[in-house]
């Protein structure tokens, strides 16, 4: 009651603000040259001058990030923040017996997990299998979210927990890892595999894995899918500063390998559909947010573009992907590679040496008894991953802050021109 509340009182504040903001537009510098030059001449603000004028205020917006502007850059995140909540509770209580079925739902769900009984085992299991799959859903979502700020997951997280299974797979001869401590931990087992360790058994082993990653994939390109299609339903593309980033490379007569990819990437998803996206998720691209923004555009079905997004990130990328990394990170080409490291002139003796040790240890660790600690010496390259780590994360967050400090400068901006044009259509 008290988060809604203040919601309420800050939307009534946010109101009052703008209609200050109306009432003493003139003190703006941009706003006030181009009214009164709109009262002298008596005719309406051209296209040229709103055009300028919007250019002019984008610049600005971009100057608000947090190492330039710190104070106002917070103020605008926590405002939009507050918004954002707003607009939650408001989405909570249109929906009142959805909601209302998904409590009974949890409440239920929650009863079960607390009662006693011999159904625990049995929700014991369910438990750490959704959360298993939520962390590597999240994780996925994290690292295409943002329209190209995401987190790189797969290079800090997946990629690296596939190589540890790869790498224990060859040196134990077996994926039988004990459970517990796997997944949180890899120990090789007492027995050796009575079968023969292949990549398929690799890749059956991370399948779980690296199939809920590539759904949080799939998952978070929606965002830039929905944007297009609202502007589209609304009306409202040319205040959507996507699509126009889109219309203006699309027209742009450069020949640079970039522009030439975002007008191909455009084309295949236009006149292929289905099979277009499913081409464009299937591989590595970086410009998939274009693919998302055109089906937007051309309001292609939900279905049709999350169905296809779906299988080409969650099922064929994903393959592909592990295939590489798996055979990267088998013992013969893992010690190729540290070896083809201490060629280098000059500086290939101390590179191997670090990698050569690293590997050591890991094959120790792998061959430790259940419940027995393994040594906490921090190696260079842990104590430099560890760092790189926390440099990501951290840009990560900085990176949602700049964006929603500017999410709502640009919601203040076209309060202000929306109120410059009223002005000029009265006159």
């Amino acid at each position: 009651v008290c988060l809604i509340s203040t919601c309420f009182s800050t939307d009534k504040l946010m109101d009052l603000r703008s209609r200050k903001l109306t009432n003493n537009i003139s003190e703006n510098k941009d706003v006030t040259s181009l009214i009164n030059k709109t009262s002298l001449h008596s005719t309406k603000i051209t296209n040229k001058e709103f055009d300028d004028l919007r250019a002019k205020k984008k610049k600005e917006r971009a100057s608000i990030v947090i190492w330039r502007k710190p104070i106002t850059t917070l103020i605008y995140f926590i405002r939009e923040l507050l918004l954002e909540i707003q607009r939650l509770i408001y989405g909570i209580l249109q929906h009142r017996i959805k909601v209302s079925l998904l409590i009974l739902l949890i409440s239920l769900m929650t009863a079960a997990y607390y009662i006693d009984g011999s159904h625990q085992q049995t929700v014991a299991n369910i438990e750490r299998q959704l959360l298993w799959c939520g962390y590597w859903i999240g994780l996925g979502i994290l690292s295409s979210v943002g329209l190209g700020t995401g987190l790189h997951t797969f290079l800090l997280y997946l990629g690296p927990h596939i190589a540890s299974v790869s790498m224990a797979a060859w040196t134990c001869n077996s994926v039988e890892f004990p459970e517990p401590p796997y997944p949180q931990d890899i120990l090789c087992p007492d027995e050796e595999s009575l079968y023969p360790i292949t990549l398929w058994t690799i890749m059956s082993k991370v399948r779980l894995e690296a199939c809920m990653w590539g759904l949080g994939t799939a998952i978070g390109e929606l965002p830039p899918y929905f944007m297009a299609r609202a502007a589209r339903l609304s009306g409202s593309e040319e205040d959507d500063e996507e699509y126009e980033e889109l219309e203006a490379v699309l027209h742009s007569q450069k020949k640079d390998p970039l522009t030439r990819a975002k007008k191909a990437v455009h084309r295949l998803v236009e006149r292929v559909g289905f099979f277009g996206i499913l081409l464009c998720a299937s591989i590595p691209n970086p410009l998939f947010d274009l693919a998302g923004i055109t089906c937007g555009h051309f309001l292609v079905p939900f279905w049709t573009f999350f169905g296809a997004t779906m299988i080409g990130k969650a099922i064929i990328k994903m393959h592909i992907q592990k295939l590489f990394v798996i055979i990267a990170f088998s013992n013969d080409h893992v010690e190729w590679a540290v070896n083809l490291m201490g060629l280098v002139p000059y500086v290939g003796k101390y590179l191997k040496k670090p990698f050569s040790d690293y590997l050591a240890k890991q094959k120790l660790k792998l061959h430790r008894k259940p419940g027995s600690h393994a040594t906490q010496d921090t190696s260079m390259l842990q104590f430099m991953f560890g760092h790189l780590l926390l440099a990501m994360v951290a840009y990560f967050i900085v990176s949602i802050v700049n964006s929603m400090a500017q999410t709502f400068a640009k919601r203040k901006d076209e309060e202000e021109i929306h109120s410059l044009l009223s002005q000029s259509t009265a006159r």
